[in-house]
C-alpha cells in the first residue's frame, strides 16, 4: 500500500507542455518536473517500437538517481510510415517532407511509457495508435507550414491544434498522438498502486514543490 504523500510525488521527466497538460487533465498534477536531455538520434535499422521505448527508458534513467523514494513518469512519442520515423523537423523545408509523405496515407504514432516505482521497480508499455491523413494540397500544406505549428512535434503536425483538419480517422488512443496515451497511463499507476482514480483529491494533495 502506497500512502497518500508518496502517492503524490510524481516526476514527470519530460519537458512537454502537451503531457503535463494531459496529466491535469485527468486530475494529477506533478510534484516535479525533470526534464530528460537525452540524444533521440534513431540508431541504425532501428524500428519505430524500438526506439519509442529505448527513448522512454532512457530519459528515465537520466534522472532516476535524482528523485530516490518516488515514481518517475517518462514517454516518448514516435511517428512512423511503416518503418520509416519522421523526426521532429529542424525547418520548414523537414516539415514540408513530412506532410508530404503523410498526406493521403495511414500512418503510426507510436507511444512508449516507461514508470519507476519508489522500490526502483521499472516497467513499461508501448501504445501503437494509426492515424489516417486526408490527401493534401499544396495550398494546405504551405498554410501549415507558415502557422509554425509543426516546429517541436514528431512528425511535423500537432493533431490536438490545426492539423486536425487534416485527420481523416484514427484508430486507438487520441492522447497517445498528442503525447501520452492516458488510458494506459493509468492502467499501469493504478496496477502499481500509484493512485485511487476513485478519489482524484488523493492526487493532487501534498508532495508539490
Amino acid at each position: 500500500m502506497i500512502d497518500k504523500e508518496s502517492s503524490a510525488s510524481l516526476v514527470l521527466a519530460s519537458a512537454s507542455p502537451r503531457r503535463l497538460d494531459l496529466l491535469r487533465q485527468i486530475g494529477i498534477e506533478p510534484a516535479s518536473i525533470d526534464p530528460a536531455d537525452i540524444d533521440e538520434t534513431p540508431q541504425r535499422n532501428e524500428l519505430p517500437d524500438k526506439l519509442a521505448i529505448r527513448l522512454a527508458r532512457e530519459k528515465l534513467d537520466a534522472v532516476l538517481h535524482r528523485h530516490t523514494g518516488r515514481w518517475v513518469l517518462s514517454a516518448d512519442t514516435v511517428v512512423a510510415c511503416g518503418r520509416r520515423i519522421l523526426p521532429k523537423p529542424e525547418n520548414e523545408k523537414d516539415a514540408r517532407r513530412s506532410l508530404l509523405l503523410l498526406s493521403g496515407r495511414r500512418h503510426r504514432v507510436v507511444g512508449g511509457i516507461c514508470i519507476a516505482t519508489p522500490m526502483l521497480e521499472i516497467y513499461n508499455r508501448l501504445v501503437t495508435t494509426s492515424v489516417t491523413f486526408k490527401r493534401l494540397h499544396a495550398n494546405e500544406v504551405e498554410d501549415y507550414i507558415a502557422c509554425g505549428e509543426w516546429q517541436g512535434k514528431a512528425g511535423g503536425y500537432a493533431v490536438q491544434g490545426k492539423a486536425a483538419q487534416f485527420v481523416k480517422s484514427i484508430n486507438g488512443s487520441y492522447s497517445n498522438i498528442v503525447g501520452l496515451p492516458l488510458f494506459e497511463t493509468c492502467g499501469m499507476l493504478q496496477g502499481l498502486g500509484f493512485v485511487d482514480f476513485d478519489n482524484t483529491k488523493q492526487m493532487t494533495e501534498g508532495g508539490r514543490e
